[in-house]
Order: C-alpha cells, then structure tokens, then sequence
C-alpha cells in the first residue's frame, strides 16, 4: 500500500467511510443520558481551568505583540490540540474497534484508521464554529483571514492519519501501544506552545520548539484568528509541515502494508 493508493482507497470508498464515520460519531453518544453534551463539557472545563490558573491566577499574558485577552490567545491553540489528542488516541485503537471488518476478506481494511479521524473531525468543527462565535461576543470583526482555519484544518487531518496508520498497525501486536500513545499525548501538550508563549525560551530554543510539527498548526490557528498571517507568508514552516507529514504518512502506509496480512489473526 503506497501514499497514493491509501489516497486513492479513500476516494474510491469515499461514501462508505462517511458512512461508518457517522454512526461511529452517533455511537460514540449512544446509551448516554446527556448525549452529546459531554462532547461540550470536557474541552470547556479543562479551557476554564487553564484560564483560571494561568490568567487569574499566574497573570499570564499573551505575547506582546497580540493585543487580546489571554482567553482569545488560549482558545485558538487548544481546539485543534483537543482534535489531534481525540482522533489520535482513538485512531489508534480502531482496528480493535472494528475488528469484525478486519477478518472480511473482502474489506478495505486501510479506511479503518480515516473513520476515527473523520468522526473526530465532525467535533471540531462544531468547536470552530464555537471558537468563531467567542471572538464575534469579544467584539471581533470577521477576517478574511479566518477562513484559513479550514486550510489548518486540513493539515492536522493529514498528521493524524500518518499517525494513525502507525499506531494503529502497532497497537494489533502491543496492546500496550494505546497507553504509550496516551502519555505520548499528555507530555506533547506541555512541550506544544498552547498556554504558553514560546518566545519566553529565547531564539536559541524556539527552532527547536518548532521541529514538532503542530507546532505549525497551533500557530497557525492563531495566525488565522489573531495575527491575520497567511500560511504562504511562511514558506519554510509551510514546507517543514509537508515534508514531514509526507515521510510520516509514507511510513505509515508502508508499515500498515507490511503488516496487514496478520491483522485477521491478532485482532
């Protein structure tokens, strides 16, 4: 399975992933007395604890150069983080999720880590549409700028899916691969500059800070909401990203390629 014929399956199966993507999003709810509020409740709290903590009780401030409230500085750099950490860490326990589809000869077994990612990605919509709505009671004029959030958008579904495709052939074999991925994700959010500005590190510590590629899609969020940035005003950051989310996917798709046969038999 090359980069272009894991691409080419989800186009070609296009409707069945949408499909099974939505019923994963319903299922997900399922049963819940609540629903789909608790989809709302999580992110908010652990927003309003951040913001507690690090404006009222740190004083924390954005970076100079940003004239907004801590809470607009916050907003744009952890939604995206709540999609990746969600799709990752549940992309890497699809195939357990959908092992009766496994063992169907007859199924495209390299859709299975997309409909994790897609089902998440109906959530962060619906918190982008909540982050836009933040900013307009603020008092924020729409930009044009904004509609970038969608190219961003973009980016961290790529990420994840090469992501996926690793930990998820992984975690067939080593179920301890799910726990890795969760610690994994717990230390990527201090290290991502979400609730903290990086510049406080000094110019010998940030190209460091940005070798982590969502580095790029954090301030990217903020480049589109706050900063009015365009992603072509930043060629090299814009090229790192591709760059290494292609050999990441490429990885993936070649370690899932290896490995597929004996999914059937572990799972």
């Amino acid at each position: 399975m090359s980069v272009f014929s894991a691409t080419g399956d989800m186009i070609k199966k296009r409707n069945m992933i949408w499909e099974l993507s939505k019923t994963d999003f319903k299922k997900r709810f399922a049963g819940s007395y609540f629903g789909m509020v608790w989809m709302f409740v999580q992110p908010m709290v652990t927003v309003l604890i951040y913001y507690c903590v690090f404006q009222l009780g740190f004083k924390a401030n954005p970076p100079s150069a940003i004239d907004a409230p801590y809470v607009l500085w916050l907003i744009p750099g952890i939604v995206p983080w709540f999609y990746f950490s969600e799709a990752v860490q549940a992309g890497t326990s699809s195939l357990y999720d959908y092992n009766y589809l496994v063992k169907k000869v007859v199924f495209k077994v390299s859709v299975i880590p997309f409909i994790k990612n897609i089902s998440c990605a109906f959530v962060h919509f619906i918190f982008i549409y909540i982050m836009l709505a933040v900013f307009l009671l603020y008092g924020y004029t729409p930009e044009l700028s904004w509609i970038q959030i969608f190219y961003y958008s973009v980016c961290a579904f790529a990420l994840i899916a090469g992501i996926v495709l690793i930990t998820s052939s992984i975690m067939a074999f080593f179920k301890d691969m799910g726990q890795i991925v969760g610690i994994a994700i717990q230390f990527g959010m201090w290290i991502t500059p979400i609730m903290w500005d990086y510049n406080m590190f000094g110019e010998k510590i940030v190209p460091i800070l940005k070798l982590n590629p969502f580095f790029y899609i954090s301030e990217g969020y903020r480049d589109s909401m706050l900063n009015g940035v365009w992603f072509w005003e930043r060629p090299f950051e814009t090229l790192y990203f591709w760059v290494v989310t292609g050999i990441i996917f490429a990885l993936g798709t070649k370690l899932f390629k290896k490995l597929r046969p004996h999914f059937a038999d572990v799972l």
